[in-house]
């Protein structure tokens, strides 16, 4: 049971964070933060290697690391809380 538990909170953090992700780029990065984010859609707009949009991996990083390091250091045992760092970390990772 304890493992069907764990399935059912792995796989609806995943669907989450799915949605998270076309949510968070449909609405904010292509909204309120389109300011941010038009550098990675229009290459004429580079002037270094480091685009403005970057920032968006830094901040979802040191969300997912403090996610991680509260799993580490307080020793929280909660699925949930460990489902949700990893996927945010997975996430941001890949795009």
């Amino acid at each position: 049971m304890e493992i069907l538990k764990f399935a059912i909170v792995f796989i609806s953090t995943f669907l989450f964070m799915e949605f998270m992700a076309w949510f968070s780029h449909k609405y904010i990065m292509h909204g309120f933060l389109w300011t941010l984010h038009k550098d990675h859609h229009n290459q004429n707009l580079k002037t270094s290697w480091w685009e403005r949009n970057d920032l968006f991996f830094v901040f979802y990083a040191v969300v997912s690391m403090l996610f991680f390091y509260s799993q580490i250091c307080n020793y929280v045992k909660s699925p949930i809380e460990w489902a949700y760092g990893y996927f945010f970390l997975k996430s941001h990772i890949t795009n």
